[in-house]
């Protein structure tokens, strides 16, 4: 290998850490937003909610590093094949964890809107969606990380039981308000809570099947 073959691909290896870095923090600030708009709904906290809010500019900037540096990656270096399926993945997965984070944004979003701390925050499908996506999350960039394609796989089949919690609970709430006509208010921020708890799953899916792709170059199975 010649000094100028040899100079251009340890330019692409700190180029792909550098990206894999950024993906990474961005994936554990998205984590830990969701967490956090989850307590501050809980405990109706206004100051975390305002932080969780905050903290999605952080992510957003993230977003756009990762996007010029992919970019420029691309023009200077033209990978080929594996490499670039793995840009390409970094930059649709940067794209959807700047999603998560917009997500959690939204929760935090509906605490001040909130008169009081609400007793339906504690409802327990509601929580139990809460922990499951952030293990969710927690789990596709560990994926990512140690390059893992069967812990991929775990986290689709946990997406599943997201779906299905946030149907039961639109049963129970739309029950609830039926016999309490005073909380729709109440209710309607905690639909909209487990709406966007769902989409989180569903986007969080999305990031395994990309880890999936740029391990094997196929699709995820019933994916």
């Amino acid at each position: 290998m010649s000094t100028g073959t040899k100079h251009t691909v340890t330019a692409f290896d700190d180029d792909m850490d550098e990206i894999r870095g950024l993906i990474a923090e961005m994936g554990a600030r998205a984590e830990s937003a969701v967490k956090a708009a989850m307590k501050a709904l809980s405990e109706h906290d206004i100051e975390l909610a305002a932080a969780t809010r905050a903290e999605d500019k952080v992510i957003d900037t993230l977003e756009t590093e990762v996007e010029k540096l992919v970019v420029r990656t691309i023009a200077l270096r033209a990978p080929m094949a594996d490499d670039l399926r793995e840009l390409i993945a970094a930059l649709k997965m940067s794209a959807v964890i700047e999603r998560i984070g917009d997500y959690a944004k939204n929760i935090a979003k509906r605490v001040p809107q909130m008169e009081a701390k609400s007793s339906l925050a504690a409802n327990e499908q509601l929580v139990r969606m809460g922990d499951i996506v952030v293990e969710m999350i927690r789990t596709a960039m560990d994926a990512y990380a140690k390059r893992d394609i069967d812990l991929a796989r775990t986290v689709t089949a946990r997406d599943d039981d997201v779906d299905q919690l946030n149907k039961d609970l639109f049963v129970d709430f739309v029950a609830y308000v039926a016999k309490n006509p005073k909380t729709a208010t109440e209710v309607a921020h905690m639909l909209f809570t487990a709406k966007n708890l769902e989409r989180i799953g569903d986007h969080t899916t999305t990031v395994a099947q990309m880890i999936y792709f740029t391990e094997t170059g196929e699709n995820l199975p019933d994916a």
